[in-house]
C-alpha cells in the first residue's frame, strides 16, 4: 500500500501501519475541526464582500428605516454566499472597509456623505479601484445647493442623480422594467407599487433601467452606470416605506443589483431573497 501523497513516504508500509496513520490523521482532523472556528473550506469563502452604509432616523416610524433595512438586505445577501458589513454612517475602522467589492448607502443624500466629508478621499480612492457603488431612495440625490460644486463628481460615479428636493409624488404605479434583459431584471416581472416617487431625475451617462407613470408622464425609478473607472453603479429612488423591502419582488430587485454591482453573477431566477417574518418584521417603534 503505497501512501506517500498523505505522507510524503517513499516506501510501501504494512497495512496495520496504514491504518494507525490514517487513524491519527482523522483524529487530528476532528481536533482541529473543534478548536479552530476560523478554517473556511473553499466552498465557505465568501464571493464578494459588501459594505452597507445607514444612519439614525430622520423619518416617520416605518419609512427610511436605513439600518434595519440594510441589515435584512445584508441577511438576504448570506443566501448568496455573500460577506456583509453594516454600518452606522462611514466606517471609523479603516479594516471594515478592506476588500469591499461593493458599497450600498441608504442615508439622506449621498453626494454629502461620500464626496463632502472626512472620509471623501477614501471614497474616491476605493471607486478609482472599481468598488461598485449602490444608492437606495433618498441616498439617489444630491442637494439643490451642492449642485454646482459637488454634482459633476458625483455624476461621474452615479451616473445619474435626484436633485432634492425639486418634486416627489406619493401613489400607487406600476413598476415596469425597460430593460427586462438585465441581470437586475431576473426572477420577477412588473408589478403594482405604492411608494414615493422622485420626479424629474436627472440622468446623465446612467441607462434608465426602471421606471413608473406619474399623473401621465414616465418617471425614470433606477437606472445603471458602468463607469470609466471599471466598476458599476446602480441607483433606485425607491424605497421610502419599509413594507417595500418586505416584499419579495422588490427585495430581489434590489439585491440582484447590489450583485451586479458587486460583479457577482445574478442567478438566472434572480437572488434568493427568501427570508423569515421575523427577519422582515419592523423593530420596536421607539416609546413603545
Amino acid at each position: 500500500m503505497w501512501i506517500h501523497k498523505l505522507f510524503g513516504i517513499q516506501r510501501p508500509v504494512t497495512a496495520a501501519v496504514a491504518m494507525v496513520l490514517i487513524a491519527g490523521i482523522v483524529c487530528g482532523q476532528e481536533n482541529t475541526d473543534r478548536s479552530s472556528s476560523a478554517d473556511v473550506t473553499p466552498s465557505a469563502v465568501p464571493k464578494a464582500k459588501v459594505l452597507f452604509i445607514g444612519k439614525q432616523p430622520d423619518h416617520p416610524y416605518g419609512s427610511h428605516m436605513y439600518l434595519h433595512t440594510g441589515g435584512v438586505l445584508a441577511e438576504a445577501l448570506k443566501n448568496e454566499g455573500l460577506e456583509t458589513v453594516v454600518s452606522d454612517q462611514w466606517p471609523e475602522q479603516a479594516s471594515l472597509l478592506e476588500d469591499v467589492d461593493a458599497i450600498v448607502v441608504y442615508t439622506s443624500p449621498a453626494a454629502e456623505l461620500l464626496l463632502d466629508g472626512p472620509h471623501r478621499e477614501a471614497f474616491d480612492s476605493m471607486m478609482q479601484q472599481g468598488v461598485g457603488l449602490v444608492t437606495l431612495h433618498w441616498a439617489s440625490s444630491i442637494f439643490q445647493q451642492d449642485l454646482d460644486r459637488l454634482g459633476p463628481r458625483w455624476l461621474n460615479y452615479l451616473g445619474g442623480t435626484w436633485v432634492s428636493n425639486v418634486g416627489l409624488h406619493t401613489g400607487d404605479a406600476e413598476l415596469r422594467q425597460l430593460q427586462q434583459t438585465h441581470p437586475i431584471c431576473r426572477g420577477w416581472t412588473s408589478y403594482e407599487l405604492h411608494d414615493e416617487y422622485y420626479l424629474n431625475p436627472t440622468i446623465d451617462a446612467a441607462q434608465p433601467l426602471l421606471e413608473v407613470s406619474v399623473q401621465g408622464q414616465p418617471v425614470t425609478v433606477a437606472w445603471t452606470h458602468q463607469r470609466a473607472d471599471g466598476g458599476r453603479s446602480f441607483a433606485t429612488t425607491l424605497g421610502h416605506f419599509y413594507r417595500n423591502f418586505q416584499r419579495e419582488p422588490f427585495r430581489k430587485m434590489v439585491v440582484n443589483g447590489i450583485l451586479w454591482a458587486a460583479d457577482v453573477e445574478v442567478p438566472a431566477n434572480g437572488a434568493d431573497v427568501r427570508l423569515s417574518e421575523t427577519s422582515l418584521a419592523l423593530p420596536p417603534k421607539p416609546g413603545d
